[in-house]
């Protein structure tokens, strides 16, 4: 289950509905080892794509020797699908490489008629796709 503040859990929302009608993404940094998603960074779709999502390599290798500064590690890897439900497409498990991380999609598409967005969390392991449970809380 992902545990992500309410605080966290509206940066997530608002960055993937200002990014619309493209792709937004970015990570969600925690202390090493704790699956605690504490400091958002949101990153630049370098596709500028609706329909994929790129990190650019440069802000990505700076992203990763902060997070090593600051003994830190991406507990949240998120971004949005504009047209589609928030369900992994093949080129998202392709590109999971984080097998520790909660890879969080947001539909910015209403597509199952329950509201203008969709917030769903999995695990990416070896291709395989787990859907699990999102709580979201005030405070950890």
């Amino acid at each position: 289950m992902l545990t992500i503040t309410q605080t966290l859990y509206d940066q997530i929302v608002a960055h993937s509905r200002a990014d619309h009608p493209d792709e937004a993404c970015g990570v969600v940094a925690g202390p090493a080892g704790t699956d605690r998603p504490e400091r958002f960074i949101p990153m630049l779709n370098a596709a500028r794509s609706p329909t994929f999502y790129e990190f650019d390599s440069a802000d990505l290798l700076k992203l990763y020797r902060d997070m090593d500064d600051r003994d830190e590690e991406p507990v949240i890897v998120y971004h949005s699908h504009t047209a589609t439900e928030a369900y992994p497409s093949r080129t998202d498990v392709t590109y999971a490489n984080e097998p520790g991380a909660h890879y969080v999609l947001v539909s910015t598409a209403d597509t199952d008629g329950s509201g203008p967005f969709q917030f769903r969390s999995y695990r990416i392991v070896d291709g395989e796709i787990t859907e699990e449970d999102v709580q979201v809380v005030e405070a950890y």
